[in-house]
């Protein structure tokens, strides 16, 4: 597959009372591959992603997108080439499902042409009807925000993904319909994605690896077969854990 699309070269990230969030991670994203973040809450995961996208900076090592670390790329533009989605959503209140998806493209100056046929094919593309881009977030349903979410992380065609627990707050069979979808979208578009769960069994339906985190560190880089074969102790503790729910069909 080539280099990295994402690289973590020994990156560590402090807090400012010098607490440690991440400590000497070293991770690769492959292109048009779903690299999973799985941990428990405070393992690091979360902060991770933010380092990919500036919204913090790395105390040491670096975090290098498309073979350039991310403090040589205008901040802006590396967001614009980054496509985020997060379990809140974050849709603008105030704004039209329309001019959710459609606003980086308009920040960008395309056409209004170009952004209406690009918030249609996105509405298709999630599978929600074109009546629902007039509506405003208020008026949809979790399913239907979290759907307007990814098509807005998609709109401006972004190479990568990051996804934060992007299904975490939906009812189980949504979020269930939503991975499978998610699943197909990602056959289709062969988007380079880092992707954050505590859930190991989304990690293993979703990844095309899975990376464990646990107190800040790296602890396993693994396919989904590798990681069900492992002997790592805490990846061992993991799958014992959720048993017979990784019966996870083809």
């Amino acid at each position: 597959m080539g280099e990295p699309v994402v690289a973590f070269r020994d990156v560590s990230y402090r807090l400012p009372d010098g607490r440690e969030v991440l400590h000497n991670a070293s991770l690769e994203v492959k292109r048009g591959e779903i690299l999973v973040l799985l941990g428990r809450s405070g393992s690091g995961k979360t902060t991770a992603l933010k380092l990919v996208n500036r919204l913090l900076e790395a105390s040491a090592g670096c975090v290098l997108v498309e073979g350039r670390d991310v403090g040589a790329w205008d901040r802006i533009r590396l967001r614009r080439h980054i496509g985020y989605a997060i379990q809140e959503v974050g849709l603008f209140p105030h704004y039209t499902v329309e001019r959710n998806i459609g606003l980086v493209p308009e920040i960008e100056d395309w056409p209004k042409e170009r952004i209406a046929g690009r918030v249609g094919d996105l509405l298709a593309l999630v599978d929600l009807d074109s009546q629902i881009g007039r509506r405003y977030p208020h008026q949809l349903s979790g399913g239907q925000r979290q759907r307007v979410g990814v098509a807005r992380a998609l709109a401006a065609d972004p190479p990568i993904l990051l996804m934060d627990e992007p299904f975490g707050a939906l009812d189980p069979l949504t979020r269930a319909e939503l991975q499978r979808e998610f699943l197909s979208l990602q056959q289709k578009l062969r988007k380079t994605v880092l992707f954050v769960t505590h859930d190991l069994r989304e990690a293993l339906l979703l990844g095309t690896r899975v990376a464990l985190l646990e107190n800040g560190e790296v602890v396993a880089v693994n396919t989904r077969d590798e990681f069900l074969r492992s002997s790592e102790p805490l990846v061992a503790r993991y799958v014992s854990a959720f048993g017979n729910s990784l019966a996870l069909g083809p």
